[in-house]
């Protein structure tokens, strides 16, 4: 029902745009300005939907694209800043890519080899892991196991092997956890801890600002939202055009 609203107000905003375009070229045209009664002007306007039918699918992509700059402005410290070691890359760097994961999400898992090669073919970029474990007790099991490692400077250990070992449980990741030089009564302590269960709260929260459909994984790359294991060339040219826009 959710995904029919969404599509609902999609074609709405598509058609109010589309009443604007469909008036300035009734305006450009050089017919009568009288005609002025809404029967006159919804028939122009369905004329020209029906004369230019691309106009509805761009219409909804400017207006997605809208809501994703004014989201990521609005909330750019929050996405940007990560927990502890989640995070590599350049500190200082250019363009900050944003990853929203779960170690239940097979496709998370096939996007590893595309950041991994993404921050080795570029030194000036900074890739943020945000966890918004969506896909069951297991997947709320690892973030938290994972953030308690990140408060170790293990993040990316932990999350290259959690992936590797597979959809997730308690045996799994307590298996992951033993295999890595971490304080295990630590880890411990922060698993069931105030400040990792906050993290989470916050990511989700934070998703949720960002768009209320989404999914994992999710990548906002200065702005501009990608979703789904999109690959190593789609994450790259976005953050081309970042650098890019950035320059414009």
């Amino acid at each position: 029902m959710q995904n029919n609203n969404r599509l609902a107000v999609s074609f709405v905003t598509a058609a109010v745009v589309a009443v604007g375009i469909g008036s300035l070229w009734y305006a450009q045209s050089g017919a009568s300005p009288r005609i002025s009664r809404k029967a006159d002007v919804e028939a122009i306007v369905r004329d020209y939907i029906l004369e230019h039918p691309e106009i509805i699918p761009q219409a909804i992509e400017r207006y997605r694209e809208k809501q994703s700059q004014g989201a990521y402005a609005a909330n750019k410290e929050a996405l940007e800043k990560p927990f502890a070691s989640a995070w590599a890359g350049d500190p200082k760097a250019d363009v900050t890519l944003v990853m929203f994961t779960d170690y239940a999400c097979g496709y998370c898992r096939t996007s590893l080899p595309d950041i991994d090669r993404l921050l080795a073919d570029d030194p000036k970029l900074k890739v943020v892991w945000r966890e918004i474990p969506i896909l069951g007790p297991g997947s709320e099991i690892a973030a938290k196991a994972s953030l308690a490692a990140a408060r170790q400077g293990a993040f990316r250990e932990f999350h290259q092997k959690m992936f590797a070992a597979g959809r997730p449980d308690g045996d799994k990741v307590s298996a992951v956890l033993r295999s890595m030089k971490l304080n295990l009564p630590q880890v411990q302590k922060d698993v069931d801890g105030e400040e990792v269960a906050t993290e989470i709260r916050a990511n989700l929260a934070l998703a949720g600002r960002i768009d209320d459909s989404l999914a994992t994984p999710t990548f906002v790359v200065n702005g501009q939202m990608l979703k789904g294991a999109v690959g190593y060339d789609a994450l790259k040219q976005a953050v081309a055009d970042a650098r890019a826009r950035a320059k414009s």
